[in-house]
């Protein structure tokens, strides 16, 4: 079997008003936490193209995977970064997570920004065997609004993974995994299971806003995997270098056999 890693991070907007906690100082640590774990797949939310290239250019082996994508400079875009000695990309795109899911920019549903999901179709090159992989990032405001974008991004994922392949689904859900926004994904998804909750972890926080730790803060960062897979390793990445984060969310460090 091929075993596959994942990280998974929102790495906060470039905003100067965050101040010893801004982009251009937290970029070193985020680039030597990723490359630490060797991932094959990076899955990052809230990143602006800029900062999503200068990400890269850290990436000892990844590279963005946005040959699809005409970048609306205004916009943050959950991202894909693939190790391409280990796999091959077949196919990629976005979904808006809107009532015209392939309008860029669009936004419905009351959503705070217009969100979206990005997704490819991915070959292992040592064994040949395929994945469908997906990173989306929900609004941040409002239940109702996550739910209904959860239910476009499932709806979606069905129709494009026509030919039922192994579904991995990561991202910044702004929700509790027991909660409503899971409740809707599994009505379309009903094979997808959450590995953290299946292999009786106890629950933590993933949010910390750059503190190490939020009082009754959930785990609103996730990676859902297909039942035909099955999960390795799989824990929150805490590390700080004196006093400093790579991000506000704590990386999702994810393996599983596929």
């Amino acid at each position: 079997m091929s075993m596959l890693r994942i990280v998974s991070v929102n790495i906060r907007f470039d905003n100067p008003a965050d101040g010893e906690h801004r982009w251009a100082l937290r970029l070193p640590l985020l680039a030597e936490v990723l490359n630490s774990h060797r991932p094959d797949i990076v899955a990052t939310q809230e990143g602006w193209r800029t900062q999503l290239r200068e990400l890269e250019a850290c990436l000892s082996a990844c590279g963005l995977v946005d040959q699809h994508r005409e970048w609306i400079e205004e916009r943050m875009y959950p991202s894909v970064f693939v190790r391409h000695a280990a796999l091959q990309v077949l196919q990629s795109g976005d979904v808006w997570l809107s009532k015209t899911p392939y309008v860029p920019g669009s936004s419905s549903f009351g959503s705070a920004f217009p969100r979206l999901m990005t997704w490819c179709e991915l070959e292992c090159r040592n064994s040949g065997r395929q994945l469908f992989f997906a990173n989306l990032h929900l609004d941040h405001e409002e239940r109702d609004t996550r739910v209904e974008q959860a239910r476009v991004a499932a709806n979606e994922l069905c129709g494009l993974n026509g030919r039922r392949l192994p579904i991995v689904l990561a991202g910044d859900f702004n929700d509790a995994p027991d909660g409503p926004v899971r409740e809707a994904i599994a009505g379309e998804l009903p094979n997808l299971y959450d590995p953290w909750q299946e292999t009786g972890k106890p629950e933590a926080s993933s949010y910390h806003s750059f503190a190490g730790s939020v009082p009754g803060a959930r785990r609103i960062d996730w990676v859902l995997l297909d039942r035909r897979l099955s999960a390795g390793e799989l824990f929150l990445d805490r590390r700080s270098q004196q006093g400093r984060y790579p991000s506000d969310h704590f990386p999702v460090v994810c393996s599983f056999n596929l």
